[in-house]
């Protein structure tokens, strides 16, 4: 069973990774192993064992009949959606956690794997390594789903729970950025857009139908102040970036914004960069979910179980229809 990445960043070589050290798992799975035949990056990693099957040319992916799943760790939009279409077209599945991808281009992709019978999966592209999508698709597939609400974004976290120890929200941005846990423009996290994104990809898995992340209200954490922060502590609360859809008569009723919530809430309780997912259903009542909702092994082990579960597919010789349509 082969397998290409395309990438080999920060996530790419996660998933390399979590292939290699975990291979006796992989294999106890699937019955063999996954071999990594391709991988496609413009840089060249002298020393590392990647060199043996580095790639600048998607074609040598495209047209190797051995590969059987890609796994897009490019980022963006372009040229990620073209490679993926593309490799659709061949009959190849692919998994991705590009949420700019799924979100943008999600309903064409899945209905591009349907057309060519194979699969498109995207468990990464929503808080990492939780598996939230695969709990909401199958593992909640015969609850009717009443709201999802959570902390989707760890960079956001970690500064208000830094703000809470008192620093201001400039001095938390530039920890957050010593660590790692901020880019150098940190606009997509802390204006909101990164979660929102992610709750697009859940409210369309809800309904059914494409949601278009532009449309939900949407508010970061940047008015937030410490001095805020800390009169909410002072009155019991603390004050969290949540994304929330409620289903209403079918219909997404979405929001992600700062709000102040009891400390008595689980959501309260989760802190620093980790991310919570509340899910309530009708019968089954609320469920949360907490882990890495970013860094490179938790989100390369969310991809490798999409990859396991695509291998496992086209064994099978089934395909997961799509979960929602423009």
């Amino acid at each position: 069973m082969k397998a290409a990445i395309l990438g080999f960043g920060t996530v790419g070589s996660g998933v390399w990774k979590v292939l290699k050290e975990n291979q006796e798992q992989v294999k106890r799975y699937l019955g063999a192993p996954v071999e990594i035949a391709h991988v496609l990056d413009l840089r060249t990693f002298e020393g590392h064992p990647v060199q043996q099957v580095l790639t600048q040319n998607i074609e040598d992916i495209i047209t190797d009949p051995e590969v059987e799943v890609v796994v897009e760790c490019m980022g963006g939009l372009h040229p990620a959606y073209e490679f993926v279409h593309q490799a659709l077209t061949e009959g190849k599945a692919v998994v991705t956690s590009n949420k700019a991808l799924v979100a943008a281009y999600g309903a064409d992709l899945m209905e591009t794997a349907c057309d060519h019978q194979t699969d498109f999966f995207f468990e990464a592209s929503v808080c990492g390594g939780i598996p939230v999508l695969r709990t909401i698709r199958h593992s909640l597939a015969q609850e009717q789903i009443l709201a999802v609400e959570g902390i989707f974004n760890g960079t956001t976290n970690f500064i208000l729970s830094r703000m809470e120890q008192g620093l201001t929200y400039e001095a938390a941005l530039a920890e957050a950025q010593a660590k790692g846990y901020a880019e150098a423009d940190p606009t997509a996290d802390v204006e909101g857009i990164d979660a929102c994104r992610k709750l697009a990809i859940i409210a369309s898995m809800l309904c059914g139908h494409a949601v278009r992340y532009e449309d939900i209200p949407t508010e970061g954490i940047t008015k937030v102040t410490s001095e805020e922060v800390q009169q909410m502590r002072a009155v019991g609360k603390r004050i969290r970036l949540i994304a929330r859809v409620t289903m209403e008569n079918g219909t997404p009723v979405m929001k992600v914004g700062p709000e102040a919530i009891d400390a008595g809430h689980p959501l309260a309780q989760v802190k620093d960069v980790y991310n919570a997912v509340l899910i309530r259903g009708n019968m089954v009542g609320d469920i949360m979910l907490q882990g890495q909702g970013a860094g490179s092994e938790a989100t390369a082990s969310a991809i490798v179980s999409d990859v396991l579960n695509a291998l496992n597919d086209r064994r099978r010789g089934i395909f997961e229809p799509a979960c929602w349509t423009e």
